[in-house]
């Protein structure tokens, strides 16, 4: 699955045998169209490719990380410059399931087997250039990747008890709006290979 054709277009042209599902951007979409999806059909693992932004200047605009843990990162009130979180006002507890320290972990066979480089990843409902929201998020998640749909995905497929895996091609730092120095057309052909190589190891 993912959030736009254009990230997956050239798996999909050359794939006949795995399903495709495109969900659409962001976390409500992403919740009703996967588990509209999986209620209706079983499958023996669920994959979720697309792109993002990165934190870290260890991870290279282009390179394919996979994403461990990933958290709803703007759920919450921000009040007097400072961002709680939902489970630090007490709304929720963040160890009730699917929720570990209030982080959605994926422990799936699938991602221990990947060669990929495991990060922490951040999902929100608005990417923005903002330099104290990009500070806030690395100060409070400690996280490498950020994206609109991570946490979705998560949170649907540990309801759901299936096995998953999350993959992201970096496109672009997180907070740069100079989309010259982003490399769109590079993080897709490498999230592609990636996603090829994933299935065919998947399937010997």
């Amino acid at each position: 699955m993912a959030a736009t054709l254009q990230e997956i277009a050239p798996f999909a042209k050359m794939n006949n045998t795995i399903e495709v599902l495109i969900c659409g951007v962001g976390i409500p979409s992403t919740v009703y169209h996967l588990t509209k999806k999986l209620l209706k059909q079983k499958f023996d693992v669920v994959i979720q490719a697309g792109i993002g932004g990165s934190f870290s200047h260890k991870i290279k605009n282009g390179e394919v990380v996979a994403v461990e843990q990933d958290v709803f990162a703007d759920i919450g009130v921000e009040e007097k410059g400072e961002f709680k979180t939902i489970f630090q006002l007490g709304f929720g507890d963040e160890n009730k399931f699917p929720f570990k320290k209030g982080s959605l972990i994926n422990t799936s066979e699938i991602l221990q087997a990947t060669h990929l480089k495991k990060v922490k990843a951040v999902t929100v409902n608005k990417i923005s250039e903002r330099k104290k929201q990009t500070k806030q998020l690395k100060q409070i998640f400690n996280a490498a990747v950020e994206s609109m749909e991570g946490a979705a995905f998560h949170y649907v497929c540990l309801q759901q008890n299936i096995q998953f895996l999350q993959i992201r091609s970096i496109s672009n730092k997180v907070g740069e709006r100079d989309k010259t120095k982003w490399q769109i057309k590079e993080a897709i052909v490498n999230l592609n290979l990636e996603l090829k190589n994933l299935i065919d190891s998947i399937n010997k």
